[in-house]
């Protein structure tokens, strides 16, 4: 297993050698957003500077190169999915786009009253309200499958919930407020037993570990650039092409058609048909170089090495009396959220600020996991393979001062 060069990883990352409060930048907030190392800034800045040109439909050669680009990372998708087809990858706003897409394409299409829906308790806003929304359109019923107090679903809860009236299980990878890493394999295979479409929102586990969604066997899956080192505005919904053929378009415009006429219209080859109007092109490519740059690493060397810095945050940070760590399952991502005895979350960031710690508080668009807990909300730590120990220490000692403040 290769090693990480981290001090050569740090200097990738121009943004690294800024300071904040007159203090060295440790940026713990990958979770919200990660960090973006020069090749995928170049990227964007190479399109909007020397290679600008709409995609698709130009025949000169600005436009044939941002074509070609655009759809090199569209094979790139694939290769990084594992996916079957490069029709199979469909380019989004973001997990969020790619999720409600599901919810309007397919799921209002394919799904009537009655039907269910199967979730968790830990499930980002995102995969929640759109199906909250789908459900008093249409009258189908979500299913929450809770969990308990590490964090971990309940699986035997799960069981339960499958029958025939199901037919979608909408669930994330990994946690974004609590790191937990779900048996998504496991509980897939589980759905399958009843004929049910699976949907994995893969957000916060694209940029950690190797995820094939043929080893999964998921019928779809959505991440979002911007937690893949890549920019904002950029995402992927991957189907199965059995199962994009069933979507129906509900955004019209151009690029999506195949003959338009007033007496009516009829909607190009999948992957166009669900990609109405001009993409975000610099992102589409900049993504296809962030996949470069993260591959070209490893994920074996990175998992290796983010799971040691989460176990010696996870250490430190336990050593701090009246610290609790929220979400404590056994197999989790390099986040740790965690609350302090009467110091709120926001008293706590701003203090961190101070010394140049970068973290998130409050509910995480996950407010049903902090209404399990009885809590408003928890500083989280999301850590990424750029960061280092000594982030972790200047969080720690960030910890203490505010203590020593405000207490």
């Amino acid at each position: 297993m290769n090693k990480l060069n981290i001090d050569k990883i740090r200097q990738d990352f121009v943004i690294l050698n800024q300071k904040c409060n007159s203090k060295p930048l440790s940026y713990l907030d990958s979770g919200a957003t990660t960090l973006k190392p020069k090749s995928v800034v170049d990227a964007v800045n190479n399109y909007n500077s020397i290679g600008t040109a709409n995609i698709h439909r130009g025949l000169y050669a600005l436009s044939e190169k941002a074509t070609n680009d655009y759809e090199n990372t569209r094979l790139k998708v694939q290769k990084f999915l594992n996916a079957n087809l490069s029709e199979e990858i469909i380019f989004t706003s973001g997990t969020t786009g790619a999720l409600n897409m599901v919810a309007l394409g397919w799921a209002q299409v394919n799904l009537q009253a009655g039907d269910e829906i199967i979730i968790t308790e830990m499930e980002h806003h995102s995969n929640i309200v759109p199906w909250q929304m789908l459900c008093q359109k249409i009258g189908s019923i979500l299913k929450v499958i809770p969990i308990d107090n590490h964090g971990d679903i309940v699986y035997a809860e799960f069981q339960k919930l499958l029958n025939s009236k199901t037919k979608l299980l909408s669930i994330t990878h990994t946690s974004n407020a609590l790191g937990t890493i779900n048996p998504v394999k496991k509980m897939i295979a589980e759905a399958k037993k009843y004929n049910v479409v699976t949907l994995v929102d893969a957000a916060q586990a694209v940029a950690h570990n190797k995820v094939d969604v043929k080893d999964l066997d998921c019928d779809m899956l959505a991440f979002s650039g911007h937690k893949l080192l890549a920019p904002t505005g950029v995402g992927v919904l991957y189907g199965r092409i059995k199962i994009l053929e069933q979507f129906q378009p509900f955004i019209g415009g151009g690029d999506m058609i195949d003959k338009v006429s007033f007496a009516g219209t009829t909607y190009a080859d999948l992957p166009a048909r669900l990609e109405a109007g001009t993409p975000p092109i610099a992102q589409v490519i900049a993504l296809g170089t962030a996949i470069d740059y993260i591959l070209d690493i490893g994920f074996d060397a990175i998992a290796d090495y983010e799971t040691n810095l989460l176990k010696y945050a996870t250490k430190e940070l336990l050593k701090i009396e009246g610290l609790k760590i929220i979400g404590t399952a056994p197999k989790k991502a390099s986040i740790i959220s965690f609350v302090l005895d009467n110091i709120h979350p926001h008293d706590l960031a701003q203090m961190l600020d101070q010394v140049g710690v970068a973290c998130r508080t409050g509910h995480h668009c996950c407010q049903p996991i902090m209404n399990h807990f009885n809590i408003l909300g928890t500083t989280r730590v999301s850590m990424a393979f750029y960061n280092n120990r000594i982030d972790i220490d200047n969080l720690i000692n960030g910890i203490k001062r505010a203590k020593d403040f405000l207490l």
